[in-house]
C-alpha cells in the first residue's frame, strides 16, 4: 500500500512543479487522471459540500476517511487528505495517520488553526493554535505512520490570520524541523505577492505547496520558478459541476424536455465506460453467464415503399419511431439488457443520421438501397465473433421469448409463430417455414422434452400447402451457426454474382431466409423455437397504431403478447 506514497515522493525529485487537482468522489478522481494531472486532493471544502455541510468540521474523521478511500480506489495516482486540524490534539491525529497510511493514501495534509476550522475564505475566525503544540502534533504524526514514504504536510494558516511574514515563517521553519514532509503556504489575497515573498525567505529543505484559489492568474510555471514543488488547485471541479448542473436543470425545467442540453452534456456511453460498466460485462462473460451473447439490429431499410408510413416516416427510420414514449430501438435494446445482452450492433442506412443507439455500436450500410436484411447483418461481421442474436428492426415481443430462445442449444434456432394463419389477410409477403412432422406414435406413454423443433424449408414462396409458420424476425447463431452463416454469404457473393440465388436476384441482393435456404439444401439442420403470438411487427399504419395504443394504456406497459 506505500506505492502511491513512494510515487509522490519520487514526483518532488522530478524537475516539473507537481500538479494536483480537488475531488469529493471516484468520478472526479478519475477524470483528474485522465486529464494529466500527477495526484488528487481530497478536499475538505469539496468533500463537505457533496455532504451539503459547511466547511468547518461538521463531518467526522470516519467520513472523511471513507470518502478518500473511494477516491483512492478509483485512480492509480496519489491521493493526498485535506485533514483540516487533524480532528483533535496529538492523539487524535496518531490515530488519524494510522488509519490513513492503512488505507493506501500518499499523505496528509494538517493545518495549525483551532478545532473546529472554518474554510479559510471566510471572514471572522481564524484562531491558530500555539506553534509548540501544532509542532507536537506533527511529532506525533510521523512516530504513527509505519511505512517511511508516506508524508505529512503542515499547513501554515498564519497569512490567513493576519499574522504577517515573519509570523509565517517562523511556524514554518518550526514545523520542519518537527518533521514535516512539506509546508503549505496559504494566503486569501488576489496577488500572489504574499507567497512569493514568503517562498523568498525560505531557507527550509522541504518542498512548498501552493493553493491558487484566490490568486488564479498565476500559471504552475510562475510558481515553478518562485520555488514551489507542487499546485493544488482545491475545489474546481466541484464548482465547475455546480454551475453545469444548475444550466442544466434551469433547461430542463423551463423546456419540459432535455432535448436542448442533449449535445452538450456526457453521453450513457461515456457514463458507462467511466463506471467500468464494459469491464463489468466482460468479466460476466467470462465469470458468470459463461457464454457471451451479442446482438445485430438490421435497421437500414427504407420503409417508406408502405404507403402508409410513408408520411411517418419522411424524416427517420423505422426504428426511431414513437412507441409510447420511447423509439422502438430503445424498446428492443430495453428487452436485450433484461435479459443481459449488452453487445448490440445496430446497422443503419436509410437516413442513418437520425439513428441514436446510446450504448450500442453504429454501422452504416452504404448499399441498403440495393441489398437485403443480410447485407445489413454481415456489415457487422467483423464485429460478431460469439453467439449472436439476430433481431429485425421492426419487431417487439414478450421477453419470455427472449428468454426461452437463449435456451436453445442447437446452432441455428429461428423464433416462429404459428397463429399467423387466424391474423387478417396482410399485404406483406411472409417469411413462411415448414417444420418437420415427428414420426407417428407406436404407442405407450411419452414424455416430449424437446421444444425446438427440426425446420425442413424457409422462403417467401413455400405453398399453403406446405406451411407450418412464419418466421417472426429473431435467430440465434452460437458460434458454429454464426460461421455456417458467414460462410453462406460468402459463397452467395463468390457463386452466385449476377445469378439467381434463391428467391433473390443475385447473391449481393440475398435475404437471411435465402441463406437459410441454402444451409438447408447443405445439410446444415436449422431449428425452430415455436411460440402462438406474443409479439408484433410494425408493418403498417394500422400494426402502428395498435402497439402504440397498447404502450400507450399503462404507465407500466404489459407483455407484449396482450397485443
Amino acid at each position: 500500500m506505500s506505492d502511491k506514497a513512494r510515487a509522490l515522493r519520487r514526483a518532488f525529485q522530478s524537475q516539473r512543479i507537481v500538479r494536483i487537482l480537488g475531488a469529493h468522489n471516484g468520478l472526479g478522481a478519475k477524470l483528474i487522471e485522465r486529464s494529466g494531472f500527477e495526484g488528487v486532493w481530497a478536499s475538505g471544502l469539496e468533500i463537505s459540500t457533496a455532504f451539503c455541510v459547511p466547511d468547518a468540521n461538521i463531518l467526522t474523521m470516519t467520513e472523511n476517511l471513507e470518502t478518500a478511500r473511494s477516491i483512492n480506489e478509483a485512480t492509480s495516482l496519489p491521493v493526498i487528505c485535506d485533514c483540516d486540524t487533524g480532528y483533535g490534539n496529538a492523539s487524535n491525529v496518531k490515530h488519524m495517520v494510522k488509519r490513513y497510511e492503512a488505507a493506501g493514501l500518499a499523505a496528509v495534509v494538517i493545518e495549525d488553526k483551532q478545532f473546529p476550522k472554518v474554510n479559510s475564505f471566510i471572514p471572522g475566525r481564524q484562531d491558530l493554535v500555539p506553534m509548540e503544540e501544532f509542532a507536537g502534533k506533527l511529532r506525533a504524526a510521523k512516530q504513527a505512520q509505519s511505512g517511511p514514504d508516506f508524508m505529512v504536510f503542515a499547513r501554515v494558516e498564519a497569512l490567513i490570520s493576519g499574522f504577517g511574514l515573519e509570523e509565517a515563517l517562523r511556524r514554518a521553519h518550526a514545523y520542519a524541523e518537527a518533521g514535516a514532509d512539506g509546508i503549505v503556504i496559504h494566503s486569501k489575497t488576489s496577488s500572489p505577492e504574499e507567497v512569493f515573498a514568503f517562498a523568498k525567505r525560505w531557507a527550509g529543505q522541504i518542498p512548498l505547496i501552493a493553493i491558487p484559489t484566490t490568486y488564479y492568474r498565476i500559471t504552475a510555471e510562475e510558481l515553478a520558478t518562485a520555488g514551489f514543488s507542487m499546485v493544488i488547485y482545491a475545489n474546481h471541479g466541484l464548482r465547475a459541476s455546480i454551475r453545469a448542473m444548475e444550466r442544466a436543470f434551469e433547461s430542463i425545467a423551463e423546456d419540459g424536455t432535455t432535448a436542448g442540453i442533449e449535445g452538450s452534456i456526457a453521453s450513457l456511453k461515456q457514463v458507462f465506460e467511466l463506471q467500468g460498466m464494459y469491464a463489468v460485462r466482460e468479466d460476466e462473460e467470462k465469470f458468470i453467464r459463461g457464454e457471451a451473447i451479442q446482438a445485430v439490429i438490421p435497421a437500414a431499410r427504407d420503409h417508406r415503399f408502405q404507403p402508409d408510413l410513408r408520411e411517418l416516416l419522411e424524416d427517420k427510420p423505422l426504428c426511431m419511431v414513437d412507441i409510447g414514449g420511447k423509439t422502438l430501438l430503445d424498446r428492443q435494446m430495453d428487452l436485450l439488457h433484461s435479459v443481459g445482452i449488452t453487445d448490440i450492433s445496430v446497422v443503419g442506412g436509410h437516413r442513418y443520421d437520425q439513428i441514436k443507439a446510446e450504448g450500442a455500436r453504429l454501422l452504416y450500410n452504404p448499399n441498403y438501397q440495393e441489398g437485403q436484411c443480410a447485407q445489413s447483418i454481415m456489415v457487422a461481421a467483423d464485429h460478431l465473433k460469439e453467439n449472436v442474436l439476430v433481431l429485425y428492426s421492426d419487431v417487439l415481443f414478450d421477453r419470455r421469448i427472449l428468454e426461452r430462445l437463449l435456451e436453445s442449444p442447437h446452432p441455428i434456432t429461428l423464433v416462429i409463430d404459428r397463429a399467423y394463419r387466424s391474423l387478417p389477410v396482410r399485404e406483406k409477403v411472409l417469411d413462411l417455414v415448414t417444420v418437420e412432422q415427428p414420426k407417428p406414435d407406436t404407442g405407450g406413454r411419452k414424455l416430449e422434452m424437446e421444444v425446438f423443433k427440426r425446420i425442413s424449408s424457409i422462403g417467401k414462396r413455400i405453398t399453403s400447402k406446405d406451411m407450418t409458420c412464419e418466421f417472426i424476425g429473431m435467430a440465434l447463431f452460437r458460434k458454429k451457426g454464426l460461421k455456417e452463416i458467414k460462410a453462406a454469404w460468402e459463397e452467395a457473393l463468390r457463386d452466385f454474382k449476377g445469378r439467381p440465388f434463391y428467391e433473390a436476384s443475385n447473391g449481393e441482393q440475398a435475404d437471411l431466409t435465402d441463406l437459410l435456404h441454402y444451409l438447408l439444401d447443405h445439410g446444415i439442420p436449422v431449428y425452430s423455437l415455436e411460440i402462438d403470438r406474443g409479439w408484433s411487427e410494425i408493418h403498417s399504419l394500422n400494426d402502428y397504431t395498435r402497439v402504440q395504443a397498447h404502450y400507450r394504456k399503462a404507465a407500466f406497459p404489459l407483455p407484449v403478447s396482450k397485443l
